[in-house]
């Protein structure tokens, strides 16, 4: 669940600055003081939780399996210890109020399903014996259909007198009770004769005709039972699939915000300062991908500075293959991504003014199977950056003009930088 919340923030960052500041003060809550805060302890207590969202759904569409809804009601009993590890900050003030899920589902489910039940309600093996009477009687059946035929027996013979009666079962005949030619004279009224042997006569009594009605179809109807004990489980869920789901998306959010709170203190990254003004300022930035690859090498990356300012939008970057042109350009949008989205970012200090897109023209591809050269591709995605671009946004343009001849891209990326300067006011790089 936090990983697509955090996928969600990242490919949906909110143009609203108030939103990435709640963002912030509850990633910094979640460190508190020297890194101190609750955001280590929440995260074992996230570990066992399962994935909520999809449950919900699932119970939703009735489709959801039994350990699925084991695995949910350790999730509600997880999520009432949740709220007793926040700060009290009114920014988990509605985090707080969603992990309040109505406890009588957690009650419901620990009364009803088996600890580990089957994987599919079609095996059965599903509730708890003492849950339903009538799947209870029957699976007794089931289990002690000997007992009962050797407690009949003693019964019948007591009754009787017949020392040689027996009581048994056979698949062609069923249950019957048994009595030799010789003790026939003592054979009760209500005793109804099911078959004739040579030495002996089988019959049936009205409690053995009941009893074996059950027995045999005891193991489908116990199925049918818990088929429909499961459907009446769904029914009664139906009602909580709001309040699932707001647990589901409170749960994510931790997962989300302790997570960015561990690695903004593992990595050093920083806190981003938000201002009405138009600019992207960064002090010793990082690409934190290529900072991590470095780092598995032993290699400290250099932190480099970017300003982006009303008196300098546009940045023109050259030098030499795999100097870092690239890098430096991505690392400006990753910053300013993590930024907008809420999140620390990777630089000593970052302050950014309102952003409203982030368009690139990156790399050489082509799509022949339409009909698109990697000329026309480029072209294709300049202009859309051209007609989309504003004063508000971040626009990277890692080569332009390729695929043509010289003189033609360099008037292509005169014009193109002359436009994104002088009439879109874009920050470029």
């Amino acid at each position: 669940m936090g990983a697509r919340t955090l996928r969600r923030w990242i490919t949906e960052p909110p143009r609203d600055h108030d939103l990435a500041q709640q963002r912030l003060a509850a990633i910094a809550a979640l460190q508190g003081d020297q890194g101190l805060g609750p955001w280590s302890t929440l995260r074992q207590c996230l570990k066992g939780v399962p994935d909520v969202q999809r449950i919900q759904a699932r119970i939703a569409l009735r489709q959801v399996k039994p350990r699925e809804l084991v695995a949910l009601r350790q999730a509600l009993l997880a999520a009432v210890r949740l709220p007793q590890l926040l700060p009290v900050a009114p920014t988990f003030e509605p985090v707080m109020a969603a992990l309040n899920p109505p406890p009588e589902v957690a009650t419901l489910l620990g009364q009803a399903l088996l600890d580990e039940p089957a994987v599919m309600i079609r095996d059965g093996g599903v509730f708890r014996d003492g849950f339903d009477a009538e799947l209870d009687e029957l699976r007794g059946i089931q289990n002690h259909a000997d007992g009962f035929l050797l407690k009949l027996e003693a019964q019948e013979r007591e009754a009787t007198g017949i020392a040689n009666l027996k009581v048994q079962y056979n698949r062609v005949h069923g249950f019957f009770i048994e009595v030799s030619q010789g003790q026939l004279d003592r054979v009760p009224d209500h005793y109804k004769r099911r078959q004739t042997l040579e030495n002996a006569e089988r019959f049936i009594t009205p409690e053995l005709k009941t009893f074996e009605d059950k027995a045999l179809s005891a193991q489908e109807r116990a199925l049918a039972r818990e088929k429909w004990l499961y459907e009446q489980l769904l029914n009664d869920l139906q009602v909580h699939v709001t309040a699932l789901s707001q647990l589901a998306l409170a749960l994510a959010e931790l997962d989300a915000w302790s997570t960015l709170a561990e690695r903004a203190l593992t990595l050093g990254w920083r806190a981003p300062e938000y201002v009405n003004h138009p600019c992207i300022h960064i002090e010793e930035g990082r690409h934190p991908v290529v900072q991590a690859r470095l780092a598995e090498q032993g290699v400290n990356f250099i932190a480099n500075d970017s300003d982006l300012g009303p008196h300098g939008r546009m940045q023109i970057i050259t030098g030499p293959n795999m100097g870092g042109k690239s890098t430096y350009m991505r690392q400006v949008a990753l910053i300013t991504l993590l930024a907008c989205m809420g999140c620390p970012v990777p630089a000593q200090r970052c302050v950014i003014g309102p952003i409203d897109a982030i368009y690139t023209r990156i790399g050489a591809a082509d799509d022949l199977a339409n009909a698109q050269s990697t000329f026309m591709l480029e072209m294709t995605e300049a202009a859309q950056i051209l007609h989309g671009a504003t004063p508000n946004s971040l626009v990277l343009m890692d080569e332009i003009g390729r695929g043509t001849s010289t003189y033609d891209g360099l008037a292509l990326a005169g014009a193109i930088a002359s436009h994104l300067h002088d009439k879109s006011q874009s920050f470029v790089l």
